[in-house]
């Protein structure tokens, strides 16, 4: 029976992070955590479901709701799970390697990432400054300070039909005397590129006293499910002066869009993960002040790119259709908005833009991506795909271009994965195995101890027991193999991939039947899709002449292993291309070039988009590559042939396999 809660606020205590927070009684301990700053994994968003978030309760008691994700010997030990906990007495509570969010994975080098760009553009950012010297009225010319600023643009620079910002009017006459009459003037370009014979019609957003050209700076951000990135750049210049990022914090709310959707229904929902995002931005932009050592009010300009869900969160846009029938996205193109009306941590006078939708679920990253990659550019026959929870690929080249969302689940990003976390220190990400006694040499983030499994990590597991003959192409463990490796878990067959004594958290570190089914079932989504969308355009095959890959999962990817098991088409290794994030890409570009910003609304205008949840193909498709690479050998012809070869080898060795 739970104890009378008593009526004053609550301590609580959490290591190792050594932060203290006071709570109401009754309040749930996830919630409490993000409030007090505490990063915990939290992947099913406090469904209790996915039981990433367990903590180990040192004092005190909580009110629990004891689900299957919690063993009889962790509940003995005072293991809960937070957002299955209500406090109701002071607490210390211990949150555990598996279940932090630790930065020091963002900040890891990619891999083997090729600067395939977007051609042609002309520097001309959206954002420009102009330098005046006025003389002053007098009673022979006692023009308005309006009109006698305007007029000196025009003569000066010749710019003409401008727009002005009424924040610009109230402070124009004290702006004006106390620069003697010298001030500069921000215009900002909000408007897509005219038709012939038009002009642009730019803003005037900002004046300052005196000379301030030498002081042009503007933002660049991806607000990733996962992480947000950003860039501050030098306007006059064209240059990249400080780099940032930080998980996102909605990630202790859920870890893919459908479940921050679904939470962003409950009470105040909505809210909290818009206040979420917006705390994230905050923290990495006084990271890159704090690098560069640029003042805040030197900052005018503010690019964004995000999925369709994460952009509407981030703008207060309630995103509850997204994920209903017919899956329908409040707009596809976003009007520029004020960022300080959203709370983010900028001068009144800066207008952030958000990279235009296609659909749902392909947001404005991937056209981010597109653009900044130069896809729209080139005859080029290529497939753009940026492969996450929520994958999204691009067929086309500078003709016609058509996108599907394949829905692959957390697999790729450590979810649903017994022993899987995020891209972390600690995290498995390389993987070998001896052919001849079948010990695994495996490889982390970091050098340090291992803690668990990465989604590239994955990847390179399973390929790798795969080729090794240590499970078959159904996933299934060999259980004959002569090997204490392979034994029988929990979950059915497992694969140890280092003992506890060897690992940080103490316990063995293993993969299983489940952990690999979960995953074949990720990149039978993602090659599902692809299959798909070609039958969908009228290709017969997936031979495409350039495949560029985005994302920083997408960097970390090997080529080989990823192809094996059939994630990646078997086309030859050379067309394959990384383009690191893409969608900070263009982002970066479009702020260095209006011609840039009026081709991302080109591009999205110009992409089909088919949606696959209810597609008959699809599905069979689907079902066709539920095998390792896939049902039909011919799809995959050098993995098939090399597994083959490897069979026959084992065989007229006598070999039992």
């Amino acid at each position: 029976m739970a104890k009378n809660r008593p009526n004053r606020e609550l301590k609580v205590h959490f290591n190792p992070d050594n932060v203290d927070i006071e709570v109401k009684p009754g309040e749930n301990l996830l919630q409490a955590a993000i409030a007090a700053g505490v990063r915990i994994y939290a992947s099913c968003g406090g469904a209790g479901t996915c039981g990433t978030c367990k903590v180990l309760i040192e004092k005190g008691e909580v009110e629990t709701t004891r689900t299957e994700k919690l063993s009889d010997d962790e509940y003995k030990k005072g293991i809960r799970q937070a957002c299955q906990s209500r406090i109701i007495t002071d607490l210390t509570v211990y949150v555990p390697i598996e279940s932090r969010l630790e930065k020091a994975v963002l900040s890891r080098e990619q891999k083997r990432v090729s600067e395939v760009l977007a051609t042609g553009w002309r520097f001309t950012p959206p954002l420009s400054k102009f330098y005046l010297e006025l003389s002053p009225p007098t009673l022979e010319d006692n023009t308005s300070d309006l009109s006698r600023l305007l007029r000196g643009l025009r003569q000066r620079y010749h710019l003409s039909n401008l727009s002005v910002d009424f924040s610009v009017v109230k402070k124009l006459a004290k702006t004006l005397r106390d620069g003697k009459w010298k001030a500069t003037v921000t215009t900002l370009v909000t408007a897509v590129k005219p038709r012939a014979g038009d002009r642009r019609r730019p803003r005037v957003i900002n004046i300052e006293p005196g000379d301030t050209r030498d002081k042009h700076y503007s933002l660049a951000f991806d607000i990733g499910t996962t992480t947000v990135c950003g860039q501050l750049l030098d306007l006059n210049r064209g240059t990249v002066v400080a780099e940032g990022l930080a998980y996102n914090g909605q990630i202790s709310y859920g870890q893919d869009v459908i479940t921050r959707i679904a939470y962003s229904q409950k009470p105040g929902g909505l809210k909290k993960l818009q206040q979420a995002v917006v705390t994230t931005i905050n923290e990495v932009i006084a990271e890159l002040l704090a690098q560069s050592k640029v003042k805040i009010e030197l900052i005018g300009h503010f690019m964004v790119a995000g999925n369709t869900t994460m952009t509407q969160i981030l703008l207060g846009l309630d995103p509850k259709y997204i994920r209903l029938t017919p899956y329908t996205p409040v707009a596809n193109f976003f009007p520029p908005v004020l960022a300080s009306s959203l709370g983010i941590k900028v001068s009144d006078h800066v207008y952030l833009f958000a990279f235009p939708a296609v659909a749902s679920y392909v947001g404005g990253d991937i056209v981010s991506g597109v653009v900044g990659s130069g896809v729209h550019q080139r005859k080029t026959l290529t497939f753009f795909m940026d492969i996450g929870t929520n994958g999204e690929i691009v067929i086309g080249n500078s003709d016609w271009m058509a996108t599907a969302s394949c829905s692959a689940g957390p697999a790729f990003e450590g979810g649903g994965i017994k022993h899987g976390i995020v891209a972390t220190k600690g995290a498995i990400e390389d993987f070998k195995i001896n052919p001849s006694n079948l010990e695994p040499e495996i490889g982390t983030i970091g050098g340090a101890k291992p803690k668990g499994i990465c989604g590239s990590g994955l990847i390179n597991i399973v390929a790798g027991l795969l080729e090794a003959r240590v499970i078959g192409q159904n996933g299934k463990f060999n259980p004959d193999l002569s090997t204490k490796r392979v034994r029988q878990g929990g979950d059915g067959y497992e694969y140890v991939l280092a003992w506890a004594r060897e690992t940080e958290s103490g316990k063995d570190i293993v993969i299983t039947e489940v952990d690999i089914d979960n995953l074949m079932r990720a990149k039978a989504a993602m090659y599902a899709g692809c299959q798909t969308l070609n039958k969908s355009v009228g290709l017969a095959g997936c031979n495409y002449e350039q495949v560029i890959i985005a994302g920083a999962f997408g960097s970390s990817l090997d080529i080989e292993k990823s192809i094996t098991i059939g994630l990646l088409p078997d086309l030859p290794r050379e067309r394959f291309i990384f383009i690191g994030n893409g969608s900070l890409l263009g982002a970066r570009l479009t702020s260095f070039s209006t011609d840039l910003l009026d081709d991302a609304r080109r591009v999205a205008q110009m992409m089909t988009n088919f949606e696959l949840s209810e597609n008959v193909n699809f599905m069979n498709n689907y079902v066709a590559a539920l095998f390792l690479p896939h049902t039909n050998a011919k799809e995959f012809p050098t993995v098939s042939k090399r597994l083959a070869k490897q069979s026959n080898n084992e065989s007229k060795q006598g070999i039992k396999v």
